[in-house]
């Protein structure tokens, strides 16, 4: 096998949207450093059962609710 040709996997924590935290491994950043989640289960639509918007983010959603708003009719 060729050396050094993987990544660096070490230990992080992940800060979730509600304040929680747990560590995990990963090649994120370098050892000890916090990944801060936007988006995670407890606040996407996906798993949320869509009570929730997500941010239109340069009007994405905007532009494509206009293209395709009345594919499929009413």
């Amino acid at each position: 096998m060729k050396q050094d040709i993987h990544p660096d996997y070490h230990t992080i924590t992940v800060k979730l949207v509600d304040g929680s935290e747990f560590t995990t491994r990963s090649t994120y950043g370098s050892e000890g450093d916090t990944l801060q989640l936007d988006i995670d289960p407890s606040s996407h639509p996906a798993w949320t059962g869509g009570d929730r918007q997500l941010m239109d983010r340069g009007g994405r959603v905007s532009r494509f609710t206009n293209k395709f708003g009345g594919f499929l009719g009413k």
